[in-house]
């Protein structure tokens, strides 16, 4: 058994987006496509000598494409490689042993809350020591490397037997199984008070999580139900399949409908929450009650001072630029930082590594804080357990009393999926070249105060990121922003954000897509969605 070296030759498409390179399951499948990427990440960061965290959501091709990985780790001279048992681990939890562990990176084997299965979606991206995703310098070298490879070195031996803990040998390199579940769970009761909870659960709180057939369910099974005590059922579809039990893992109300119904019903638990197929999404429902991931973020910058990790309270807040400005209020208030960030959670990383800010959330169904790098569905799960067992109200109380406090941003994402991508770019461009006149005009009746392309300048490194999406914010301070998604394996993806704020309590109760009517229908008639791309009607409300 020896290193061998396969001769290859650059394959196009292999940029990563804003989280690692998403593609259909048959063409990572394809011959030295995932071979030519892997080289890329190790050419780039370099392995010999260093240790790596290695796994996945156990998407289909999730095994397979692991024992690759591990045998040109062991040709590219790695010294150790920490994986999860099967080959499973969830982003946070693969984040969280980058950083326990002090290890040189991670790869991680996900394509997130997109589809999986033989036709579906598949994705790789490189993690760093800091535990988070690599920055757009490093994935910018990578993508530039598979430009010009021209080989791959690959072990040539038997596969490892991921199912069984201990430690095993790839030539010179150790491989290590782990427990996927262990040390994270750990964490998490080292963050927040499990015995609160357990107080709250014994008193009659019901809830039910969805875990979506997705990597969440065992941990949701160790933590909610054996260490937290509630009652077996409380997780459903908890077991983790290949092609996610053949549902879209999106934890949104579109997707996680069957959660919704159930909350939404005569019959309906305390609480209700889902997560996504690698576990860095959450959804959160209360009984008869849907909470916005921008209401989310808000209410937990708000309250988590009641959780035993940050009773000493928050160093700033953190969000992406197309979530809702509620989290703005809140750290307004605290006399706390408040930064605007482009879409994808890398960018929070150097805050994070900072001391600048405790907790970050992207409208996208993204929420995490300081303890990884990565956003973290259970652990926003458990800070609104934690917060509701000790303010001992139900989640429409605690809304009602938040927007009673801060007022309330009511708040929107329409999505529309598949679309031809040179149309969607050529109604992106004309939007974005029409900029310098929008201040001052009138549009259905609302007038635009400001409008411009997003660039970020990070205030830890200088660095600057432009393009990020175009914003438009009117004189009433209602908001509409545009983007093209990255996340996407199959055409393009048009995302429409939509915002108005409503501080009068009385005005606190209307339908999101009702009291966002006027600002819909501006968006629309701006950028001429349905004359660019020939639809009116998005896939996807959230």
């Amino acid at each position: 058994m020896s290193a061998h070296i396969h001769k290859t030759h650059p394959i196009e498409g292999q940029k990563p987006g804003t989280s690692g390179l998403r593609k259909k399951t048959p063409v990572f499948m394809k011959p030295h496509y995932l071979e030519n990427f892997v080289q890329a990440i190790f050419d780039t960061v370099g392995a010999a000598g260093k240790t790596f965290v290695l796994g996945g959501d156990g998407r289909y091709f999730n095994d397979r494409a692991a024992q690759v990985i591990l045998k040109m780790a062991a040709a590219n001279g790695a010294a150790r490689v920490i994986v999860g048992r099967g080959a499973i681990l969830s982003t946070p939890a693969a984040s969280h042993l980058i950083r326990l562990n002090r290890t040189d990176g991670g790869i991680i084997m996900s394509a997130s809350h997109n589809p999986g299965g033989p036709t579906e979606d598949f994705g790789v991206k490189f993690n760093m020591p800091n535990g988070g995703p690599a920055p757009e310098a490093v994935t910018e070298a990578i993508f530039a490397r598979t430009r010009d490879i021209a080989e791959y070195r690959l072990w040539d031996g038997p596969d490892i037997d991921l199912d069984r803990l201990g430690e095993a040998r790839l030539g010179d390199m150790a491989v290590t199984v782990v427990d996927p579940v262990a040390d994270y769970a750990t964490l998490m009761e080292s963050l927040f008070d499990f015995d609160a909870i357990r107080a709250m659960v014994t008193a009659g709180f019901t809830m039910r999580f969805d875990a979506m057939c997705a990597v969440t369910g065992p941990y949701a099974h160790e933590i909610l139900e054996r260490r937290l005590g509630m009652a077996e059922g409380t997780v459903v579809q908890g077991t983790p399949l290949p092609d996610f039990g053949g549902h879209h893992p999106d934890p949104n109300p579109t997707w996680a409908h069957v959660l919704m119904d159930e909350m939404m019903g005569p019959d309906a638990p305390d609480f209700g929450a889902a997560s996504d197929g690698d576990g860095d999404r959450n959804m959160i429902v209360g009984r008869g009650i849907y909470v916005s991931p921008s209401d989310s973020l808000a209410v937990l910058a708000a309250n988590a001072h009641l959780a035993p990790a940050y009773r000493g309270g928050l160093k700033g807040v953190a969000r992406s630029m197309p979530t809702s400005t509620a989290a703005d209020r809140v750290a307004k208030a605290l006399g706390i930082e408040a930064f605007e960030t482009p879409t994808g959670w890398k960018f929070f990383g150097n805050l994070l590594d900072a001391g600048r800010c405790t907790i970050c959330g992207e409208e996208s169904f993204g929420t995490g804080s300081d303890h990884v790098r990565e956003k973290d569905g259970l652990w926003a799960v458990l800070l609104w357990l934690n917060i509701l067992a000790v303010r001992k109200q139900s989640v429409a109380a605690i809304l009602r009393d938040h927007w009673k406090t801060y007022g309330r941003n009511y708040y929107s994402r329409h999505d529309f999926e598949a679309l031809d991508a040179r149309a969607a770019e050529e109604m992106m461009s004309r939007l974005k070249a029409s900029i310098p006149t929008l201040p001052g005009t009138e549009i259905e009746g609302m007038s635009i105060a400001a409008a411009d392309d997003f660039a970020y300048h990070d205030p830890v490194d200088g660095s600057v990121s432009r393009g990020q999406g175009v914003r438009i914010r009117f004189v009433d301070g209602s908001r509409i922003v545009l983007r093209l998604s990255g996340t996407g394996t199959e055409g393009a993806t048009l995302r429409l954000y939509l915002e108005r704020y409503e501080p009068d309590p009385a005005r606190h109760a209307m339908d999101p897509q009702e009291a966002l009517a006027p600002v819909i229908r501006a968006a629309h008639a701006l950028a001429g969605i349905k004359e660019q791309i020939g639809r009116d009607r998005p896939n996807v409300i959230t």
